[in-house]
């Protein structure tokens, strides 16, 4: 009798193999691409209004330090280059709603509004 018990255990073992636990979940860390930003912006102001956003932005006033140049388009069809942005007023028009902060340290980019459209990149 405990022959057929050691017998069917072992082929119990061979048939059902234990399933190894799921690895464990790795934080990933989400980079936003802001380079891709072109097209309709809105520039949101109101910090009742900061999480509606898809970024924080500082407006510099030198381009060297700047991560983006942006040329500002005054037709939407023609604001289809990265770093060519037409501002609209109405924030439901907009392909994406910046927050501007005053502050620097606050912001997850920067970028200097430029004359020429030539002049207009992205920095990274």
């Amino acid at each position: 009798m405990n022959i057929i018990i050691i017998l069917l255990l072992q082929v119990f073992a061979f048939t059902v193999r234990p399933v190894a636990p799921a690895p464990a979940a790795q934080p990933v860390a989400i980079q936003k691409d802001y380079c891709r930003i072109y097209g309709s912006v809105y520039l949101e102001r109101d910090p009742k209004y900061k999480n509606t956003a898809a970024y924080t932005v500082y407006i510099e006033k030198e381009d060297a330090f700047a991560n983006m140049i942006v040329y500002r388009e005054s037709n939407k069809l023609f604001a289809d280059a990265t770093a060519v942005w037409y501002i609209t007023p109405k924030k439901a028009f907009a392909d994406h709603v910046l927050y501007v902060t005053e502050n620097r340290n606050l912001a997850q980019f920067s970028v200097y509004f430029t004359d020429a459209r030539a002049f207009a990149e992205c920095r990274q």
